[in-house]
């Protein structure tokens, strides 16, 4: 309860906490599966949560995707999860960019290119760089 407390938590992530503080395999998925039963711990809610910060922080889909496949979260959660957030992933790459580099459009090929990698960097897809370096919001 102690983890959960602080902030959500996927499963996995909560059954290798539980495993080094001594826990064993069964008593750990035991005590999952009774916070699961419970509403207390959701890997959705924890998708949703994740996905959000991440957006606050100026990251996109891809980088956030990859980081909570690494968190153990299953594939369809996380794409649920990415999806129905309230986020346009376009606007966002266009604000990051312009929050770095300015609102002007890059003038030449080395400007565009050090902006693009930049986006790629923080997670965007190829679209929504390309928008975002044409100046616009939307593909």
């Amino acid at each position: 309860m102690d983890f959960l407390a602080r902030r959500e938590h996927s499963r996995w992530e909560l059954r290798h906490k539980l495993a080094a503080a001594g826990a064993t395999g069964d008593l750990a998925d035991e005590t999952l599966d009774a916070l699961e039963d419970e509403g207390l711990l959701s890997d959705s809610r924890f998708v949703e949560s994740f996905v959000a910060a991440r957006a606050r922080k100026g990251q996109g889909p891809v980088r956030i995707y990859q980081e909570l496949e690494r968190r153990g979260v299953n594939e369809l959660i996380i794409e649920d999860g990415i999806d129905e957030a309230d986020i346009d992933w376009y606007e966002l790459a266009a604000e990051v960019r312009a929050k770095k580099f300015g609102k002007t459009v890059p003038p030449d090929f080395p400007s565009r290119a050090k902006q693009m990698r930049f986006l790629e960097y923080r997670g965007f897809d190829s679209d929504q760089i390309q928008a975002a370096i044409r100046g616009g919001a939307t593909a």
